[in-house]
């Protein structure tokens, strides 16, 4: 039962990637006061991508082509293990904090490589700024969730949602300082503001995507999609776990479909409302000062 619950819950989560990626693009153009695309439009793209022709530069070999298929797998892997549901993991076997990070890692490893293996010098800086954020990152993410798992006393991470769930209040404070550290990862790995921008799609931030068309770039962009999906649910679900199914019936995993439905569309909404907020700091200007005109004179 757990092993199907683990396949139907990646299958799930494999669906309903793109979506995620529209609602934050609709949401930020409703903040922005312009409607913006509709919430399918990351669908329509990707079925649009996966209809046409891959085609690669001649000086590519194997892991350029085998990248996408790689960024999917590892993350359907990383799904399946993923209390999303359910208050212990699908699979016990993966459901190590250390071994997801991992996971993670190479993911992030045959993204960075599938650039130089172009012979493009725009793909291998865009691959070396990967490998940068990857070093920067990774450590964050690593630290933050290693406070939960020094509190419970296990990296499992069923052991350290059950150990949040009963955890007083009032001895919160290092996992709020764990949280907020997560969460600035997570925007990171996510690719938001203030750390990258959406419209630079052609730009250094996504220069390891520029020399891939067609299927590959499709099947890359649905793997993109599930990571962003996939490290926004391990946050909640270890910094907030309420609302799992303890015990298999109907109604049970209905209701925790609802939470985690909830808790990730509330979670896309407050990294919107981030992204803007960072804008407008960016554009607004300074208040004027009386400083640099005292001074000027001498």
């Amino acid at each position: 039962m757990s092993l199907l619950i683990a396949l139907l819950q990646a299958l799930v989560l494999f669906a309903v990637a793109p979506l995620l990626s529209g609602i934050v693009r609709v949401a930020r153009a409703r903040l922005h006061n312009r409607r913006g695309p509709g919430v399918l439009q990351e669908y329509r793209d990707i079925l649009k991508l996966l209809g046409r022709q891959s085609v690669g530069p001649d000086a590519s070999g194997w892991v350029f082509r085998l990248t996408p298929y790689v960024m999917v797998g590892v993350m359907l892997t990383i799904a399946t293990a993923l209390p999303v549901m359910t208050v212990d993991s699908p699979l016990p076997v993966l459901g190590d904090l250390i071994t997801l990070i991992y996971l993670f890692a190479i993911a992030r490893f045959f993204f960075a490589i599938s650039g130089l293996d172009t012979g493009s010098p725009f793909t291998a800086l865009g691959s070396s700024r990967e490998a940068m954020l990857g070093v920067l990152v990774e450590p964050i993410l690593l630290l933050g969730l290693w406070v939960a798992a020094q509190v419970a006393g296990s990296t499992h991470i069923s052991a350290i949602t059950d150990t949040l769930y009963h955890w007083p209040a009032a001895r919160s404070i290092p996992l709020i300082l764990a949280l907020c550290a997560c969460a600035f990862a997570t925007f990171i790995e996510m690719g938001k503001l203030p750390f990258d921008l959406a419209e630079a799609e052609q730009e250094l931030q996504e220069g390891p995507l520029s020399e891939y068309s067609g299927s590959g770039f499709g099947i890359l962009k649905w793997g993109i999609s599930l990571k962003q999906l996939v490290v926004l649910a391990d946050v909640c679900r270890v910094f907030f776990p309420w609302g799992q199914m303890t015990s298999f019936s109907v109604g049970g995993l209905l209701l925790a479909l609802v939470v985690a439905i909830v808790k990730l569309v509330v979670g896309v909404l407050i990294i919107a409302l981030f992204e803007t907020a960072w804008r407008v700091c960016v554009f607004v200007p300074p208040p004027a000062s009386p400083g640099p005109g005292l001074v000027s004179p001498f």
